[in-house]
């Protein structure tokens, strides 16, 4: 009977959140055509090396490298029970005369190995990128709120003020961190290279002649055929799964950063300071129309502390390696690193989406701010008081006194803050509610939060931008 696609399961990151392109790095198209430059890179180099090899037998590897006849790999792998070898058989049904020379040496390591390490590279270059647009659409938000006075919260109770600016200039600053270590990863990539079975190259060595020389050179050539520069010195039959862990490490990095800006945009939707975008047909809740949530943030922290899980998988099997090589490693990272990029670049796209369309509303903001701003500025106070004759201690115990008044009319009466009122109309002060209120001026109280944006603007996210210029421009590509 016919079978219906939607009968089976379907990863919602490729059906719902991860984007064409890196959705694209992990495909198999993008495996099995890698699989197949590896192979010409091979019979390349060992022709330039003095192996028997034609140009004929590389031209038709080379006519052929992307077109991939899947079903007769499918039916190689029913008979065969192995990946490579029924892509072989496969590449050489579509190759006759170079058919005796494809894989010449090498085992299945060899395309399987390298091409992970070749997604794993240009994957990390797309994070890297959508990191760096992620920066720059918080960077023109802080830059426009950079002297907006907000309240501040530490344990999410009411704190000195700083700016708008400045809270964005703390997610910039995890983001950039994080960039550090993408490029670190990028930079230290290496290949698996042509090592063989147990990491010997004794293949190769017998296919030289013993020439040690040549075997040295197979390695670099074929690295630099592929775009790299090295390749790792030793491995086993694989190269060492802890590059896997270290990789994923720094897409948690990343996982973490998106998902402390998530929180933050959730709570301050809930207060109604900021909001994430909202398009004008979306729906908040099936039952409350009213309703505005943060889904799309919602969206961030889930798939995040996915990401940040799934570091574990790689983590694991890097510490249960046995040997030269075990196969307990070959499904898990199928699954665990392809998934752990696919999440993190959603992550992104909903950080980028978000970061672009935030609606911010001043009023709200004021407002919240003037209803714990007299509390905040009863040092002033105290000392303009003490300058009008009044003596500090005893200022201090009544202003103590009053703000317990003024909390307790908060709170217990649902009114609005009193303490100034309450103060001008003790004599201890000789202050007026004029003056008092002409101290609550909320920019006397951001210390130097306006300074601190430009300063880091300036000294730590313009010269990341400037080295990035040709990456920007990026537009977020969400689903649902």
């Amino acid at each position: 009977m016919p079978i219906d696609k939607n009968d089976g399961y379907n990863s919602p990151l490729s059906s719902r959140y991860a984007s064409r392109e890196m959705q694209y790095l992990f495909s198999p198209n993008m495996k099995f055509r890698t699989w197949r430059r590896l192979w010409i890179a091979l019979a390349e180099t060992e022709k330039e090396l003095g192996l028997p090899i034609t140009d004929e037998q590389i031209e038709q590897m080379k006519v052929n490298a992307e077109n991939i006849n899947y079903d007769v790999a499918a039916e190689y792998e029913k008979k065969l029970r192995h990946d490579v070898m029924a892509h072989v058989y496969a590449f050489g049904e579509q190759c006759p005369a170079a058919k005796p020379i494809i894989h010449l040496g090498a085992t299945s390591c060899y395309v399987g190995d390298n091409t992970d390490i070749i997604t794993m590279y240009e994957a990390l270059k797309l994070v890297r990128k959508k990191v760096v647009n992620v920066i720059k659409q918080l960077n023109d938000f802080a830059k426009e709120h950079r002297d907006l006075p907000t309240l501040a919260f530490t344990h999410f109770q009411s704190a000195q003020p700083t700016t708008v600016g400045k809270r964005a200039t703390l997610w910039m600053q995890e983001l950039l961190l994080d960039l550090d270590e993408i490029e670190h990863q990028i930079n230290k990539l290496a290949l698996l290279g042509s090592k063989g079975t147990t990491g010997t190259q004794a293949s190769f060595l017998e296919l030289f002649d013993g020439d040690h020389t040549k075997v040295k050179a197979a390695e670099r050539m074929i690295a630099e055929k592929m775009g790299f520069s090295k390749c790792y010195p030793v491995s086993g039959q694989t190269y060492s799964r802890k590059v896997d862990s270290q990789v994923l490490n720094v897409l948690s990095g990343v996982a973490q950063s998106a998902h402390k800006f998530s929180n933050d945009i959730r709570l301050l939707q809930h207060l109604k300071e900021v909001e994430e975008p909202f398009e004008k047909n979306q729906i908040g809740s099936s039952a409350m129309a009213y309703k505005r949530n943060p889904m799309r943030s919602e969206r961030i922290a889930a798939l995040s502390r996915f990401v940040m899980v799934d570091v574990l998988n790689p983590a694991i099997t890097s510490a249960t390696q046995w040997f030269e090589r075990t196969l307990d490693d070959s499904a898990n990272k199928r699954l665990s690193v392809a998934e752990a990029f696919l999440a993190t670049d959603a992550v992104l796209e909903l950080y980028l989406n978000v970061s672009q369309g935030l609606v911010v509303y001043p009023k709200v903001i004021e407002k919240r701010l003037f209803s714990e701003l007299p509390f905040m500025a009863t040092e002033n106070i105290m000392m303009d008081a003490v300058k009008a004759g009044g003596d500090r201690q005893e200022l201090h115990e009544r202003i103590r006194r009053h703000s317990m008044a003024a909390a307790a009319h908060v709170k217990q009466e649902g009114k609005e803050n009193n303490l100034l009122e309450l103060i001008a109309a003790d004599a201890s002060f000789n202050l007026s509610l004029e003056h008092l209120q002409a101290l609550l001026k909320p920019e006397n109280y951001v210390g130097r939060a306006k300074e601190q944006v430009d300063d880091f603007l300036q000294s730590e996210v313009a010269p990341v931008l400037a080295k990035y210029k040709d990456e920007l421009g990026v537009k977020a590509d969400i689903f649902v």
